[in-house]
């Protein structure tokens, strides 16, 4: 690997080779290449060699990936972990002719034009047919992952399937207290005072926590009841577009009313009292402990506690309801999967085999390798079954999160860049879920999300500059007129004027800039 300057052009003897061969052989080179690789994750903090899923890739393609990585992600903070090691592994003066990071998005698009990564547009028009017939399919992902030079940079992790979160409540409560459904936003408040107040779970005490989050931002979540939203995204805080503008939820007046109420609940006790606190744990301890009346949370994860909670909770059923109306008669599901992330790959400046990098690359998007990424090794992890992967009984039934296993053999992994397969979460979705699933789909409640933008140079100094700061004070009120540290309606004006004063405007402006450039707006 060569010294890295910023300033440099890209290679300027990289030459690409003629159109991808059409044989249905994996094999990318005659005799096995070495290639460098930076890899960070949370779950992996750097890459393994022996990983199973990485070895069989190996004997496929003949390319054989070795770890190159500084700056191993060790941090509880995970995104400033991965951010701290990409800085780290420039301030080194060398890339490794792959980087893949979760969070690689921003990184690679500010550093790519200034020559740090390879531009991969003409790479993979001539030499990645499997990617190429992607983007062709999906022009609004190619939009979406484009730095502000219209070049990509990096191959994306992209999500498959539609629906995440949903709306999930102790039906067993509802009959218990002889309640329906709720339809609303009043019927939901009347029955989160029920639940406060009624003792549904019968042990003679005012104990029940009627809702609850392992994630305080899905407390957020519901200003969307009173027409408000807290994000445009699968990730939390994030803007949104309202016809066709750029906006940030926190700043706008349904906002306002929904934080409004949702102090008001926080105070009546229908909220958890530690849900800013009580963390990760919340839904097993206040689940298992039959405390819990409602939450928001993933479909699979979330249903799965009605199995195994079964014994020790008579009755137990915590199942997803629909999203109740909003106070406009709005049903809207916020949160759903996006497709796709700001996690992947990207080719360093220094990489002497762009064109086999970008084929190994495609390898990934072919049905062998997308297989391999999604399931694992056949014969291990899985079996083929009328010409489809499916887990063995062993795999599905050891005891063992099935995400976690296949993390612990190199598939799924969010630092690389491949289309994921929801059939692989399907098998291990249960029945609950596969219910409220179809509930949400019968309903058409999803909305469409903000997938970013690319800054241009100047873009990315205002946002830098203003946006940090603003964040954390809109974070710090939100969290404070919930808490009672003050009344939204009351300090409305004032909390407009300062974002006003901390250059929010001046943040907007760029983002739609850069949103109107990418998208055509």
């Amino acid at each position: 690997m060569r010294r890295l300057t910023l300033a440099a052009a890209l290679l300027a003897g990289t030459s690409l080779a003629g159109p991808a061969s059409a044989e249905e052989s994996q094999r990318i080179v005659e005799e096995p290449l070495e290639l460098t690789i930076q890899m960070n994750h949370a779950r992996y903090p750097r890459y393994q060699e022996d990983w199973p899923v990485e070895v069989v890739a190996r004997e496929m393609t003949g390319i054989h990936l070795v770890d190159a990585t500084v700056g191993a992600n060790t941090r509880t903070d995970e995104n400033t972990g991965k951010a701290e090691a990409l800085n780290l592994m420039l301030a080194t003066g060398e890339i490794p002719d792959i980087v893949g990071s979760s969070n690689i998005k921003a990184f690679v698009n500010q550093y790519g034009p200034e020559g740090a990564f390879i531009g991969l547009n003409a790479l993979i028009e001539e030499h990645a047919p499997h990617m190429r017939a992607f983007f062709e399919e999906r022009p609004e992902i190619r939009a979406a992952i484009s730095a502000a030079d219209g070049e990509m940079y990096y191959i994306p992790y992209l999500p498959d399937g539609k629906y995440g979160r949903a709306y999930f409540i102790r039906y067993d409560w509802l009959e218990a207290l002889d309640l329906d459904v709720p339809q609303n936003v009043e019927e939901l408040e009347e029955v989160l005072i029920a639940f406060r107040d009624q003792d549904p779970n019968g042990n003679g005490m005012q104990d029940e926590v009627p809702y609850f989050a392992r994630q305080w931002p899905e407390l957020i979540r519901l200003v969307t009841l009173w027409d408000g939203r807290s994000s445009g995204s699968d990730t939390y805080h994030d803007f949104y577009v309202d016809d066709g503008e750029v906006l940030h939820p926190y700043a706008q007046e349904g906002y306002r009313e929904g934080i409004a109420n949702l102090a008001r609940w926080y105070e009546m006790g229908l909220v958890d009292a530690e849900i800013f606190t009580r963390g990760s744990s919340s839904r097993e301890y206040l689940l298992s402990e039959n405390l819990g009346g409602m939450t928001h949370d993933w479909f699979a994860s979330t249903s799965g506690y009605n199995a195994s909670l079964a014994d020790k909770v008579d009755g137990f059923a915590f199942k997803a309801m629909a999203p109740p109306a909003s106070v406009s008669g709005v049903r809207m599901e916020e949160h759903r999967r996006i497709p796709i992330k700001p996690d992947g790959w990207a080719i360093g400046h220094t990489n002497e085999h762009p064109v086999e990098t970008i084929k190994y690359f495609d390898f990934w998007f072919s049905p062998e390798g997308r297989r391999l990424a999604n399931f694992g090794v056949e014969g291990q992890q899985y079996t083929m079954v009328d010409g489809e992967p499916q887990f063995t009984e062993e795999f599905l039934t050891n005891g063992k999160p099935v995400n976690n296993q296949l993390y612990e053999i190199g598939a799924q992994l969010h630092a690389r860049g491949y289309f994921q397969d929801y059939a692989y979460e399907e098998q291990w979705t249960n029945e609950v879920a596969l219910e409220g699933i179809a509930l949400y789909d019968a309903g058409d409640y999803l909305i469409d999300q903000f997938l970013g933008v690319s800054f241009n140079a100047e873009e990315q100094r205002v946002y830098d500059r203003y946006w940090p700061a603003i964040r954390d004070y809109m974070l710090e009120r939100q969290q404070g007129w919930i808490l009672g540290n003050g009344d939204v309606n009351a300090d409305w004006d004032g909390y407009i004027e300062t974002l006003d004063e901390m250059g929010y405007a001046e943040v907007i402006e760029v983002m739609n800039s850069a949103y109107d450039r990418q998208y055509g707006g």
